[in-house]
């Protein structure tokens, strides 16, 4: 089932690539980016990933921010990776890459940040996922999450609101996901209507 569903998933992504960036929608992530940059904390030379990059904007937004930083995108749509490689002017610090948010192809502790950015609400294996962003992230490095959240306590909530449906978390149930791959929640926000930032963290190593 999670193989359809992820071929499903590419297909509908392969086929929004190149008017992504001109539908209605790219009007609010540009609003959604903006307001998240305001808090977001990096070491200097800080190297992130962005789960679910798309075109590639969120980068291109980090890396102008953050002269020193060097990013990855990582997306499961090669029509969106082309986009986004076509219209990178950081290269060589993104790169974009193919690959599952389900099985990140990264070594532990790779990354001081991960970004997913209104993509959480795709995935079909929530827990998996979020064990993944913990493991490449850094001890004391940082999970931005922004996504739809919802008031419900059903768990999770299912909209059948395009082919697949998508499954939103309250913040206490993106709270509990995160306990449980072992990232700390620091706080949420909220940054345009139902649009939630959650802020994890990854403990530090004991000394």
């Amino acid at each position: 089932m999670t193989d359809n569903f992820l071929s499903n998933k590419k297909q509908i992504f392969d086929i929004w690539a190149p008017s992504y960036d001109w539908l209605f929608p790219s009007v609010i992530y540009r609003t959604i980016h903006k307001r998240l940059l305001e808090y977001v904390e990096l070491p200097e030379r800080a190297n992130v990933l962005d789960l679910g990059c798309g075109t590639g904007r969120l980068l291109e937004r980090l890396a102008t921010q953050f002269p020193d930083l060097r990013g990855t995108g990582l997306d499961l749509s090669p029509n969106m990776l082309r986009l986004a490689r076509l219209s990178n002017c950081h290269h060589p610090r993104l790169i974009f890459l193919e690959g599952k948010a389900e099985s990140l192809p990264f070594g532990e502790g790779q990354f001081d940040a991960v970004f997913n950015t209104i993509s959480f609400l795709h995935y079909l294996e929530p827990k998996q996922v979020l064990s993944e962003v913990a493991r490449v992230l850094s001890p004391g490095g940082r999970f931005y999450l922004v996504d739809m959240t919802t008031t419900t306590e059903v768990f999770p909530q299912l909209l059948q609101i395009s082919p697949l449906g998508i499954r939103l978390y309250s913040p206490n149930q993106r709270e509990l996901l995160g306990s449980a791959a072992g990232l700390l929640c620091l706080s949420h926000q909220y940054l345009l209507g139902p649009v939630l930032l959650t802020i994890f963290a990854k403990p530090l190593l004991d000394t």
